[in-house]
Order: C-alpha cells, then structure tokens, then sequence
C-alpha cells in the first residue's frame, strides 16, 4: 500500500471497526492542561503578558465562540484556526508562545465546534460563513489588522481571509493544506498522489458518517489522532464526542466538497507575505499540491517543510512550528 494511500484505507476502515485501538474512555473532563485555563473573561485593562492561556466566550451576531486568548489585551493579533477533528486546543503551546512574544493569540473553537456556535444546516458550513466568523471575531477583539494562522481546515479558512481582504491581514501562515486552488488542480489530477489520498472524503460526507466514529466510546475518532499525546486526544474527544459536535464538523466536508472535489469558486491570489508549512510524513497531503502553492502567492513567501512529522504539526512539531510562526510574525510585525 501507497503512503498516499494509507490514511484513506485507515479512515475508511473507522466505519467497520477501528484504525487503532482507543487506548482510554471518553474523558467527561478537560485534560489537567485545559482545566487549568480560567473560563472566566479577563477584567479589562488586565496586561496578561505571561502568555497564561484564558478561555472565554466571544459573540458574533447570533453565535458564541469559545476562544482561548493569551498575551497583553493591546497586544497585535494573531488568530489561530484550528482543523477537524480537533479545537483550538491544538494550538495551546503557540498561544503561549505568542502571548509571551506580547501578542495577543486569539484562537477560536471555530463554528460547529462551539456549542453555542452550532447552526443546524449543512449549507451553514459553507466556507463563506466560515470565513465571516473570522472577520467577526477580529471585529469583536478590536483588531483591525492582524496575523492569521491556520492548521487543516483551519488552512483553508487562512487563505480564504488572506485572499479576500489582504488589507486587514498583516501576515498568512497556513499550515499542511496548500492554497486551495493548488489543491484543486492535484485532485482533478488522475496521476496526482492526491486523488486516492482524498478517498476518505467520500466518507466524511455521507449522512450520520459521525455514528461510527463515535461508537464503541468513540474508539474510531480517536483511532485518528496517531501519535498525539493521550491528554490532547481525550480534549478533543471531550469535545467533539457527540453526534452534534462531530456531525457540524463534518458539515464543514459536505458543504465544501462534492464528487471528491472542492464545490468553491477558484479562490484567486494571495498578496500578503506568507509562510506556508507542510510536512513530508503527511500522508493526507501530497507534495505536489504544496509545491504548486508558490503559484497563488504574489507577495513575499516562504515554503518551510517538517520532515518526519505526519499530519499534526502543531501537537508533534511543536518547538519547530512555534520557532517558524515567531520568526515569520515578528518578521511583518507592525508593532
């Protein structure tokens, strides 16, 4: 079997039985970590330098975000955007960093996987509405400009605020996915690794797919997350451990994709400085599509490869990933 080929056969062997054992049961609490972040917002004017992460609930019109935020309150923005199947969380140590860097890291559990920001249509999940929460969450922490980050789906959401309003980001740093329009040249390509990578998506999209994730104490969710530590993969699951947290997240690959194709509008250039980083263990993302990216940057941009590392760069790179986003942020920082 093909490395391009092995996540596919692993996801879709999730709806049988399992890729992996799950090696504990569903936790009914965060992890010791995310227990010890306050839930409570931050007293105005408080300076929370010491890059100790917050959680709190941030309203954009009709939804509530949960956030988790670290760094001075006047500090410049950099907004994190996690992927499926996982929450803000995976960015927890980049939060830190950045807040002791004197950033203020904004990093939201992104629609469907906040329960307060759960809409019941799959057409709800379309990257447009996904796009203007982020817009809205800007507006809502007073950030007129900023840094945006994003990891998986997170990545895709980066470069679609990059594109459509280059003149509130300072800087884009996309991580594992490559500009969607790289991305959809590979997958309509029958010689790209790509296409039987991207088999799993077939699943993802059928209705109630979440039912056999999440049987059997969610032993298939948890099969994916290989090699994460098991506190990060409980926290996930705390989340995303029900039918209508893990059903809206898949939402987001039955409104965005069709016929294992992405249903979009071309999503044109970037013109802010970029660093995009991909990883060479990836078995979800093959490296033509991350080579062609470099076609849909007009600005200064920076392709930065992991190797060794597999899909989840942020919980397995996670000294290499927060040197690269300090390095990159302070390089365009406006402060």
């Amino acid at each position: 079997m093909t490395r391009c080929s092995l996540i596919a056969a692993c996801l879709v062997a999730v709806l049988s039985t399992s890729c992996a054992s799950a090696d504990a049961p569903i936790s009914g609490t965060p992890s010791d970590e995310a227990a010890m972040e306050t839930s409570a917002d931050p007293p105005a004017g408080v300076d929370t330098s010491s890059g100790e992460i917050t959680m709190t609930q941030v309203e954009v019109g009709d939804l509530t975000f949960d956030v988790r935020m670290a760094g001075p309150a006047d500090g410049e923005v950099v907004i994190l955007l996690h992927g499926f199947p996982q929450t803000s969380y995976e960015w927890r140590n980049q939060i830190s960093a950045l807040g002791e860097a004197g950033y203020r890291a904004v990093a939201p559990d992104q629609r469907g996987y906040s329960a307060g920001a759960r809409p019941p249509n799959v057409g709800d999940y379309a990257v447009p509405h996904l796009v203007g929460d982020i817009f809205g969450l800007a507006d809502a922490v007073g950030a007129e400009r900023f840094h945006i980050v994003g990891h998986d789906w997170g990545a895709i959401i980066a470069w679609a605020v990059a594109v459509s309003a280059q003149e509130r980001v300072i800087s884009a740093s996309p991580v594992s996915v490559p500009h969607p329009d790289a991305f959809a040249r590979v997958l309509a390509d029958p010689t790209s690794c790509q296409v039987a990578a991207s088999s799993y998506f077939d699943v993802f999209v059928q209705p109630d797919s979440e039912d056999n994730f999440l049987a059997d104490d969610s032993a298939g969710l948890r099969g994916i997350f290989t090699g994460i530590e098991p506190d990060a993969i409980d926290e996930y699951v705390r989340v995303l451990g029900s039918k209508a947290a893990l059903g809206a997240a898949l939402n987001w690959y039955r409104a965005n994709i069709a016929n294992r194709q992405i249903s979009a509008p071309a999503m044109g250039v970037v013109r802010v400085p970029t660093m995009f980083t991909w990883s060479d263990g990836d078995t979800a993302l093959c490296i033509d599509g991350a080579q062609l990216t470099e076609e849909y940057v007009d600005a200064a941009y920076r392709f930065e490869i992991i190797e060794g590392v597999s899909h989840w760069i942020p919980d397995l790179a996670t000294d290499q990933m927060t040197a690269l986003l300090l390095d990159h942020i302070n390089t365009y920082s406006e402060r």
